[in-house]
Parts: structure tokens; C-alpha cells; sequence
């Protein structure tokens, strides 16, 4: 009996058992997100694209707790190690078939595959010779089905093996740890503190409800948009857009590393959220916070004049060293936000509140907690912290609002500087004298921050409405 007539037969046979409702979706080939049929009309940037991205053969099978159809994990079967289309394609349609021939013998996802496995893979092939016609025959022995080739095999393998890939390897757990391993090692110590601390709290979150024993697969876009509109309700729309942020720069490792079909979390939306301002200081406020200043905490003001002259953010002052402060050229080495060493001029109005240097310690931080240079042993967002609570007592002196904070004194010395040069110079050569100053690292940028900053104001306008 030749194995055609036996696979007839039973799928005849399987027709006829199944009730009104499949249990299965047929399976479906992935091909990175472009319509194969028009590869052809593709570049080769487009082409490029879609092979970077995982292929695999997909489908839904019926769950019997909930009698819904279920996407199941993809099948690849190391489909991606082919480089072409041609390659991958012809592999992923031998799956698809394979997959659709298991799947009528009555492959379930939901229970124990053990005879199935045995029928397809137990035995060797029997070869009859008909004598009539000269012709070996493959045969079922002993009610087994027998893959035609090794490459049969190899995916039959697979597809069996699909269900048992939630139960290793692909835990909530497991991913969540290999992510935060690779992620130390790509990130600031300051950036990886703030993506541990935001997928810890949606990790929290997948226990609380009892979501974290399932596999990764279990995390769809539904479930983590729940997350995200619980993260608004409690806090902001700007930490809900970065936890989006961090949530989707996971499930990017995860894709690369071929444990989840696709990074899903990217195509939820960014809500807008308006960037909390930090008012920019009168004339009058700032002489008067000046002042205050060297009375109750000098080295507090020294912190001030640095984000005031030398245009800097707290956390890189932080981060100063004794060493990257060079008197004699005039220069500050900065570890900035966007470069890994960003040079600054000292001006000389802030060279000269600096005290001497000479005799300490060039792998000393500039500032320590109370004095230049002394030891403080801590992470620098604690120490921007420290100084940032320093300097709530000072506002809390002068009634100054939330609004109000030392990252003020960047807008306030932006604005006048860029007051200053518009006394004489055009809009664009202001900009551009200011530019380098600033350290943005683009004219458009330098212009939305001036415009956020309301820097350039215009002229009295009365003699136009008399």
C-alpha cells in the first residue's frame, strides 16, 4: 500500500471526525513582513530589510479552556540561518506542509504528542520492490508514517517540539534576565539604573496578576498596553512614554534573538505629554538667590555658576573629575549626554571663583559633598540629588514654586547670552555664536530650545495697534 493512498486515508478519515469547527487555523508563512509575490519589485535596501527580520511558519490552534483559537510559538528550525529568499522560502513551505500533514493527524498543542511522535519518527523505512514494475516503494510499517528526506525529519522534529518550547527556554523570567544581562553592558550606569528600575516594576506587575509563570508569548501588545494605561493613572504620560520605551527596547533584544516573532511594543502610540518647565530666574531673583547663596552655602553657589557660565547640566557636573578640569588651557572635558567627550571653554568670569587645584587629587570629583575634591562615595545621581535637595532649602527661602530649579540657571544664561548677541548680530549669526556655547548638536534643535525657552521676544508692538 503505498504512503500516498495511507495519508489519503487518514486525512478522509480525520475530515469526517472533526466537528463543525476546526481546531486549527492553517499554518501561515512569515517572510519579514513583505508580500513575497512581489519580491521582485523590491530593492535591495527593502530585500536587505525583510532578511534581517525572523521567518517562520505561524498558526492558531483551538484552546480547549477557552474554545477560542490560539496564536502557538512560531516555528523557525533555524530557518534563519539560510541568507536568500529562495533558500528560506522552500524551507518554510516543506514546514508549512509538514506542519499541515501533523496537524491532520491529530497534532495538539494542549496535550501529549508521544504516539505522534513515535508514528512519524520510530522506525526505519521499509522499501518493497514491486516486481512488476521494478519500483522500490516506501511503506508504513507497523502504522508508521516515515519522513520522505533528512530535511523532513529535521522539521517534523520541530513542529512536534513546538509545544514544549514554552516549557524551556522562553520563561517571562528567563527573557526579562537575559535582557538586563545584555543591557548592562550597552548603557550608562545612570541610563541601565533607571531601564532595571522601570522593567522591575512591570515585572512586579506580570506577578501581582499571576502572569509571570507563563511563557513570553503569553505578553501580547493588549496586555502590555493594560501595563502602560496603569503606569498613566498612577504617575504621568511622560512615564508612561518611557516605560513604553524601555518595554519596547526589551522585546527588541528578544526579536534579535529570535524568542518572540516581532517587537510588538513599538507600534503602540506615545501619548503627548507636556515636558515639565523649569522657569528661567529674573535679573532680580538671580542676584538675590546669588547672594543668599554665599551666605548659607558657598559650594552650593560654585554648582550654580557652573550650570550658569559653563552651560552644563547637574548630573555632568557630577561626573567631573579634578583632571578634566585644565586651567592653564582654559578648558573643561565633559561626559556629555550626546558625546562620549564633549570640550568647553572656562570663561573668565567662572575661572576666577575656581579655586586651586594644584595640590589635589586628579582622579578626585570636582565637587564633593561639602569641598572641591574631597572623597564622597556615591552614585552621581545621588549626589545630583543631594545637591538638588540643597538647593530646594534656597527656594523654599524665597517662595519659589516646583517650577523653579537649579536646571533654570541653563535657560536663564542661554537667554541672556542670546539676548546679548541679538543686540547686534542677526538672528542666524546670534544662533550660530551661540551654538557652540549651548552644545546642541544641530541649528534645529538650538532653535526649538530657544523657542521653548521664549529667548527671542519681539519688539514693542504699541505704535502698530494706536
Amino acid at each position: 500500500m503505498s504512503l500516498n493512498f495511507l495519508l489519503l486515508r487518514t486525512v478522509h478519515e480525520n475530515v469526517h471526525a472533526l466537528p463543525m469547527k476546526l481546531n486549527y487555523s492553517e499554518p501561515k508563512i512569515y517572510t519579514g513582513g513583505v508580500d513575497i509575490s512581489s519580491w521582485s519589485k523590491l530593492n535591495l535596501k527593502e530585500k536587505k530589510a525583510a532578511l534581517d527580520k525572523p521567518w517562520y511558519v505561524y498558526f492558531s490552534f483551538r484552546n480547549p479552556q477557552t474554545n477560542k483559537l490560539k496564536r502557538q510559538p512560531n516555528i523557525k528550525a533555524g530557518v534563519n540561518k539560510l541568507k536568500t529568499k529562495r533558500e528560506r522560502y522552500a524551507f518554510l513551505r516543506t514546514m508549512q506542509e509538514g506542519l499541515l500533514q501533523l496537524l491532520d493527524y491529530g497534532f495538539n498543542p494542549y496535550e501529549d504528542n508521544s504516539d505522534l511522535e513515535s508514528t512519524f519518527l520510530g522506525q526505519e523505512t521499509k522499501v518493497v520492490t514491486d516486481k512488476k514494475e521494478n519500483v522500490s516503494i516506501s511503506t508504513k510499517v507497523e502504522n508508521q508514517i516515515i519522513p520522505k528526506t533528512p530535511l523532513e525529519t529535521e522539521i517534523i522534529k520541530s513542529v512536534i517540539a513546538v509545544e514544549k518550547v514554552e516549557e524551556t527556554g522562553t520563561s517571562i523570567a528567563d527573557c526579562l534576565k537575559l535582557t538586563l544581562e545584555l543591557k548592562v553592558n550597552m548603557m550608562n550606569k545612570n541610563s541601565y539604573v533607571q531601564y532595571k528600575s522601570r522593567i522591575g516594576l512591570f515585572e512586579k506587575w506580570l506577578k501581582e496578576r499571576d502572569y509571570y509563570k507563563n511563557p513570553i508569548t503569553f505578553i501580547t501588545k493588549k496586555v502590555v498596553t493594560q501595563y502602560l494605561n496603569e503606569v498613566l493613572k498612577r504617575t504621568s504620560a511622560r512615564n508612561r512614554n518611557n516605560s513604553r520605551t524601555d518595554i519596547a527596547s526589551m522585546f527588541q533584544i528578544l526579536e534579535d534573538h529570535e524568542m518572540v516573532a516581532h517587537n510588538f511594543v513599538r507600534k503602540i502610540h506615545v501619548l503627548k505629554s507636556v515636558p515639565k518647565r523649569n522657569k528661567t530666574y529674573t535679573p532680580q531673583q538671580e542676584k538675590e538667590i546669588y547672594k543668599h547663596l554665599q551666605e548659607v552655602d558657598a559650594h552650593l553657589l560654585l554648582f550654580v555658576k557652573f550650570i550658569s557660565y559653563s552651560i552644563l547640566r547637574p548630573i555632568e557636573i557630577c561626573r567631573l573629575k579634578i583632571e578634566d578640569v585644565d586651567v592653564q588651557d582654559k578648558k573643561l572635558y565633559i561626559k556629555a549626554k550626546n558625546k562620549p567627550v564633549q570640550i568647553k571653554i572656562i570663561p573668565e568670569i567662572l575661572l576666577n571663583d575656581l579655586p586651586d587645584l594644584s595640590n589635589k587629587d586628579p582622579k578626585a570629583f570636582l565637587f564633593g559633598r561639602y569641598e572641591i575634591g574631597a572623597e564622597w562615595n556615591a552614585q552621581e545621581t545621588n549626589k545630583r540629588n543631594e545637591f538638588t535637595a540643597r538647593f530646594k532649602k534656597i527656594k523654599d527661602h524665597f517662595n519659589l514654586g516646583e517650577e523653579y530649579g537649579m536646571y533654570g540657571f541653563k535657560h536663564t544664561f542661554i537667554t541672556k547670552l542670546y539676548r546679548k548677541f541679538r543686540e547686534n548680530m542677526s538672528q542666524h549669526e546670534a544662533k550660530s555664536n551661540l551654538m557652540p556655547i549651548s552644545g546642541h548638536a544641530t541649528m534645529v534643535a538650538l532653535e526649538k530650545y530657544l523657542r521653548d525657552i521664549d529667548a527671542e521676544l519681539p519688539e514693542d508692538y504699541s505704535k502698530f495697534l494706536a
